[in-house]
């Protein structure tokens, strides 16, 4: 080759190579608008129950309603708090709180709040939390929500001695027997697949041990205690507010003690089937109760109904949007 062809091999840039997007932009992307689908499908699956409560709520008194909007707001706050309370690590509260306002809309998607606690654990790991803390907060969050409520419903029954009159709402002895031998084999499988399955027992020893750790570190500080254990018994006031207050829009006769009782004691009784959201079991029981309680049973229907477009059906929307947002600027 003459020194002018070799010049001009020098001189002359190789051809650009055309960039195809990677693979995590193209799971980005759909994890993007994931969000949005699943909620369309499940608004065109669930029609009928929004267009019913949404008609009730139209006619249901204003200024109970924006007290019920005030208290629906007041539940991510709270669950915030829970997961500030179970980290010893500061987090942003502003993401914090947008977190849990997107978890809210993944938590009504799938069962068993595995929704809120997909979101929650990839918030936790981008803000720099280990995966195994992070784990461990999840579970220590989940350990101290139904443990609060249960102390919640033994200070309002030893509050309000006149709301025992139960009738058939008390289990009786053969219910008992069997709720307690169903723990009891779950515990027994649990431990039986641990000793069984070797490779399982070192990752669960070890999460056992982060969560010990950090629990004894969390109970150390006030402000840790105060927001875990104090989040977690306003939880269910909380929402019981909601459903007061929505109740009373539409005329419930029934007071705030026995609405909160009454969600206390449905979630108590059928809060561990893995509904999303607690949807179909829990409203089932909580209309159940009101009517124990004295209330008609098409106006304690027509309150559940409305209290979950106002809770689930009104904030989807925005929520599924600000999960898109968050998991779009690699927040989540």
């Amino acid at each position: 080759m003459s020194q002018l062809g070799i010049d001009h091999a020098l001189t002359v840039p190789p051809p650009t190579a055309v960039r195809s997007p990677t693979a995590s932009r193209l799971v980005r992307r759909a994890l993007t608008v994931a969000p949005l689908l699943l909620i369309g499908a499940w608004a065109a699956a669930d029609w009928p129950s929004m267009r019913d409560g949404a008609a009730r709520l139209a006619a249901a008194d204003p200024g109970w309603l924006l007290a019920a909007a005030f208290f629906t707001c007041l539940s991510w706050v709270v669950a915030a708090l829970i997961r500030q309370g179970a980290l010893p690590e500061r987090l942003p509260p502003g993401l914090l709180l947008a977190s849990q306002f997107a978890a809210g809309a993944a938590n009504h998607v799938l069962p068993a709040s595995l929704g809120a606690h997909a979101v929650t654990l990839r918030f936790l790991q981008r803000q720099g939390i280990p995966t195994g803390r992070a784990t461990a907060s999840l579970a220590l969050y989940s350990l101290v929500k139904p443990v609060a409520k249960t102390l919640v419903l033994l200070v309002f029954l030893l509050a309000f001695p006149g709301l025992l009159r139960l009738g058939e709402l008390v289990p009786d002895g053969r219910t008992m027997a069997l709720v307690a031998g169903a723990v009891l084999t779950l515990l027994a499988l649990t431990a039986l697949l641990l000793t069984a399955v070797r490779p399982l027992r070192r990752p669960v020893l070890s999460l056992l041990r982060t969560a010990l750790t950090d629990a004894r570190v969390l109970h150390t500080r006030p402000s840790r205690v105060l927001a875990l254990w104090g989040g977690a018994a306003a939880t269910p006031l909380v929402q019981g507010s909601v459903i007061a207050t929505v109740g009373f829009s539409l005329g419930l006769p029934l007071s705030w003690a026995q609405v909160v009782l009454a969600l206390l004691l449905s979630s108590t009784a059928v809060g561990a089937v893995p509904a999303p959201g607690g949807i179909g079991p829990v409203d089932a029981a909580l209309v159940f109760t009101m009517a124990a309680f004295g209330a008609p049973v098409g106006l304690a229907t027509a309150t559940v109904i409305a209290y979950r477009v106002l809770t689930v059906w009104v904030p989807l929307l925005p929520g599924a949007l600000v999960l898109s947002a968050l998991v779009q600027r690699k927040v989540l």
